[in-house]
């Protein structure tokens, strides 16, 4: 590792995402590759319904020691990762906006691109934010990411395999 600092950046904020300001936060002269994953709220069809929002709620704390967490684990598996940004939205996002964007860097593209794959699936499974999906209707409902250990999605697709 270069005599750079690592820097790890994880926002939760009810704001609109800036993509720039992620890719910002991991730059470095001593990186080559920034990967980066832009995850928007989709207008899905739910049993004739049409999802036009999605509703975040986190537990803050527990949230960022996931996080650190979560970039302990990308360091072990790819020790040239120099830098992770995570900013996700908290609240209300319409469909079309960007609920998370991530932005990881490192001297050469493979490890990055890895360590992205990874991060945003760990993030989805290990990290406390649940959604709630908002239709057309105005009826709601909270939704199971399928990486979750204790989803029902996780443990079908596991009992098949």
């Amino acid at each position: 590792m270069t005599e750079e600092e690592q820097r790890d950046v994880f926002k939760l904020s009810p704001d609109w995402l800036s993509v720039q300001e992620v890719v910002d936060a991991v730059s470095s002269p001593t990186c080559g590759a920034a990967s980066l994953f832009i995850g928007t709220t989709r207008a899905d069809q739910v049993d004739g319904r049409k999802v036009i929002g999605l509703d975040y709620e986190a537990y803050e704390l527990m949230a960022q020691s996931e996080f650190r967490k979560l970039c302990d684990d990308i360091r072990a598996r790819w020790p040239s990762v120099m830098h992770v940004c995570v900013h996700h939205r908290l609240g209300w996002v319409e469909v079309g906006q960007a609920s998370v964007v991530m932005a990881i860097s490192s001297p050469h593209r493979h490890d990055g691109q890895q360590a992205i794959q990874h991060a945003i699936n760990q993030l989805k499974a290990n990290v406390p934010i649940w959604k709630k999906e908002v239709y057309d209707s105005q009826d709601s409902s909270w939704k199971q990411n399928v990486e979750c250990s204790w989803s029902s999605h996780s443990r079908a697709s596991s009992e098949n395999t």
